[in-house]
């Protein structure tokens, strides 16, 4: 059974990313990564429909082939939906081109007619996906040149091969993301790391030099997690109960690396109260300090509290401190009060989406 979070990844999901970051990899992923499996899948797909279609001896089966090429998709979800679409708007397609042949014609203008009134109808009701096929059917159909029974439950036939096993090969095998979420993870955890050690550096020597490419790696690793874990979600195919509807359940990764991107958007805020406060207060070796847990913190599974605590002693000193009595120590000391209300924010975000070591703490990213 699939592991339900990153929270349970473990050793094994650590030793993979290693393993990735190394370059170690099977033969199964050098040939997936040389050919790519959409592509694999797409050639097996297109056989198979060919050879069913011929044995079943349908007209043109090279056409059950462009179908199952058309069907074939990046995950379960996103397959059953676009093979609905085109389905559907395939029947249409067929309903509106009969209507048209019938009446007027098998004339290559009635093919820019058909496109006239199809497509913005097809859009209109939400088919958009499926132009193509129906307009691979309707030029199918065309190309026959006649409108008989016989010609309809041919099309029909090759929409249910090329698109029935287009379904199977969509189905029955799509790649798990673990591995590559693992690794996403890791990279993203040591990049917030390096992020911090810099904030810590710039606190204690604000003559400090930071080209913050490591803020732009964060987010890229952060995207791509966001993406790479909505296709898991996609291809789990677990369903869950919303408003009286049903929807795809929540993927646990995918609540990690929006975890993340709020606490990415909380980092740029500090970096510019970094800026602002560094050469103006006594207290920047503390809120280095706090830097320096954040460090170790950010690459721990559960929630040790050692940074909040750190944190409420500070703000209870600059509680302590007299009333500013000039313009630039009021903005410094607002400055000060919005680094730390980012800093508890950030907090706030691990302690809700973090383990506790405690046994009475309920741990959870669902």
């Amino acid at each position: 059974m699939e592991e339900q979070g990153w929270e349970k990844t473990g050793t094994s999901g650590r030793r993979n990313a290693v393993m990735e970051q190394k370059g170690i990899r099977t033969w199964t992923d050098k040939l997936f990564g040389l050919i790519g499996l959409r592509v694999m899948k797409t050639a097996i797909a297109t056989l198979t429909a060919i050879y069913a279609a011929m044995l079943l001896n349908v007209d043109n089966p090279q056409a059950a082939g462009i179908l199952a090429i058309l069907g074939v998709d990046t995950t379960r979800w996103r397959g059953l939906k676009t093979v609905f679409a085109r389905f559907a708007a395939s029947l249409v397609g067929l309903v509106i081109a009969s209507a048209l042949f019938d009446a007027i014609g098998f004339h290559i203008w009635v093919l820019g007619l058909f496109i006239l009134i199809a497509f913005p109808l097809l859009t209109r009701f939400g088919l958009k996906e499926g132009i193509v096929t129906g307009s691979v059917i309707v030029f199918h159909l065309f190309a026959r040149g006649e409108v008989s029974v016989d010609a309809i439950l041919t099309e029909l036939k090759l929409l249910s091969i090329g698109l029935g096993w287009a379904t199977f090969f969509n189905l029955v095998y799509m790649p798990r993301e673990k591995r590559t979420l693992a690794v996403l993870r890791d990279k993203t955890e040591r990049l917030f790391a390096a992020v911090f050690v810099e904030l810590a550096r710039f606190l204690r020597d604000p003559g400090a030099l930071w080209s913050g490419d490591e803020m732009l790696q964060a987010e890229a690793a952060i995207d791509e997690g966001i993406e790479v874990a909505q296709r898991s979600r996609e291809n789990r195919l677990i369903w869950r109960s919303k408003n009286n509807r049903l929807v795809l359940q929540d993927e646990p990764w995918l609540l990690y690396f929006h975890m993340r991107r709020s606490q990415l958007e909380s980092i740029q805020l500090m970096m510019e109260l970094v800026a602002f406060v560094s050469h103006r207060v006594p207290q920047a070796e503390s809120i280095a300090r706090l830097f320096d847990t954040l460090t170790d913190d950010v690459r721990s599974d559960y929630y040790e509290g050692k940074t909040e605590q750190a944190l409420d002693a500070l703000e209870t000193q600059f509680r302590a401190m007299p009333l500013p009595a000039t313009r630039d120590e009021f903005e410094t000391r607002a400055a000060l009060l919005q680094l730390c209300r980012e800093l508890r924010r950030y907090l706030t975000i691990a302690r809700r989406e973090k383990k506790r070591r405690s046994p009475q703490a309920t741990a959870h990213i669902q």
